[in-house]
């Protein structure tokens, strides 16, 4: 009866923690209600990428050029969208689906070999968070992208998240990317291109668009088969983002 008694004084205790800890992450989110008429000035990934810089002896230093998302190609939002949130005009921030499917992946391999994060997690993390796995930063995630959906609404993240994500080292944003790879800008990128430039998402400074290797060529090639057989990502009903 003893032990009992403290299991169960144990058991409140912690989860008298958890909530405690569940609300301190919730009070100290970040406003995210100005994103919606004002363009962030920088990112969290970007202090990071200056200070690694910084600790490297150079100047930090990026190209970036902000574009609107009409002057985005449509393919190129099709084909991130193919790449990294198939569902991303469906759900409401968070993946259910996806969530439960990297879960048992994970828990087969016996370790984490694949994420479930949505365009708009993404953009919650590269905005205002770090890029480790801690679960608490984890949870802001969750709470951040559920605020970027209330606030903003699908065309504003979208088009947030394709200007500062990174695209290569020093690269940040489609435009840059357009221009630095292709010399044109992101509204005459093509499906080849887009597919190409989606396809790095996943480790931009490992799969280098200027000298693709086999791993981005294979993404490039099922992300624009999908494109070609598919008129709008608005339109068909979600299926499951490339992961080659």
């Amino acid at each position: 009866m003893r032990t009992m008694r403290r299991l169960a004084r144990v058991a409140a205790a912690t989860a008298a923690a958890g909530f405690a800890l569940v609300v301190y992450v919730y009070l100290t989110l970040p406003d995210v209600r100005p994103l919606a008429h004002e363009n962030p000035r920088t990112t969290a990934f970007m202090q990071v990428r200056a200070r690694e810089a910084e600790a490297e002896g150079r100047t930090p230093h990026w190209r970036q050029q902000w574009v609107a998302y009409n002057r985005i190609s449509p393919e190129l939002r099709r084909a991130v969208i193919i790449a990294e949130d198939d569902a991303f005009w469906q759900h409401d921030g968070i993946d259910l689906d996806q969530i439960r499917e990297s879960m048992e992946v994970n828990f087969e391999r016996g370790e984490f070999v694949r994420g479930a994060s949505t365009i708009t997690q993404q953009l919650a993390k590269n905005l205002y968070l770090s890029p480790s796995k801690d679960p608490i930063r984890k949870l802001r995630e969750l709470f951040i992208a559920r605020r970027l959906e209330a606030e903003l609404g699908k065309r504003r993240i979208l088009e947030i998240y394709l200007n500062v994500i990174e695209w290569g080292k020093d690269i940040f944003g489609i435009e840059a990317a357009a221009r630095t790879y292709f010399g044109k800008p992101a509204s005459a990128l093509g499906p080849a291109e887009s597919a190409l430039l989606a396809g790095a998402i996943i480790n931009p400074r490992a799969l280098d668009p200027a000298n693709p290797p086999r791993r981005l060529l294979r993404r490039q090639e099922i992300i624009l088969r999908r494109l070609q057989a598919s008129p709008s990502a608005e339109a068909r009903r979600p299926s499951r983002p490339a992961r080659a």
